[in-house]
């Protein structure tokens, strides 16, 4: 998805500033579907009100800075539609964990025990995150899409209940002796 549709799928939900258009992508409800950044979304902001997909008012606040509040036109949520019959690339999936665990042998079995505890904490944070927002959600889709990510999540905590031991024991059998650090030389 594209910072472009990223914006306007935000948009299509109500009228935003870019400040929290930024918000949605990166800790609400569109953080799950692509990254944005502010040097990202702004000019995509800019070239789509130029070509007529959202307009733009400026609101005055006290003592503040004028705000620019962004809204979706008729076109921008033609264009949004469309974009979204169009295939959609591959899910990315990265993850510093998995590098971690892919060298479980040289890292040794306390390494290893504490990236699983982290990671179970992580998910559970998610997880948790999305309970909370499940209740007070009326949107039918919306709703789906956040029951598909907490069945995601939950897989996760439950593969890692089930099968962290097992990295934990490969990084114990494989760890010999040569793997170890060598010992600092005793002071004198």
């Amino acid at each position: 998805m594209s910072v472009r549709s990223l914006c306007l799928a935000i948009l299509s939900f109500g009228d935003a500033t870019g400040y929290e258009i930024r918000k949605e992508s990166t800790e609400g409800r569109f953080s799950y579907f692509d990254d944005a950044s502010f040097g990202s979304i702004y000019p995509a902001l800019a070239r789509l009100e130029a070509d007529g997909m959202v307009t733009v008012r400026e609101e005055l606040q006290d003592g503040k800075p004028t705000r620019k509040v962004y809204s979706i036109t008729d076109a921008g949520r033609d264009e949004f539609l469309k974009a979204l019959t169009e295939p959609q690339a591959p899910d990315t999936f990265k993850s510093p964990f998995l590098l971690v665990a892919l060298y479980a042998e040289q890292v040794g079995p306390e390494t290893i025990r504490k990236a699983i505890e982290r990671r179970r904490e992580q998910v559970q944070t998610e997880l948790d995150t999305l309970l909370s927002h499940n209740a007070e959600c009326d949107h039918s889709g919306s709703r789906w899409t956040r029951e598909y990510g907490i069945a995601c999540m939950t897989f996760t905590l439950n593969y890692l209940d089930a099968h962290g031991e097992e990295l934990i024991q490969i990084a114990r059998s494989e760890q010999t002796a040569d793997d170890l650090p060598a010992a600092a030389p005793a002071a004198e």
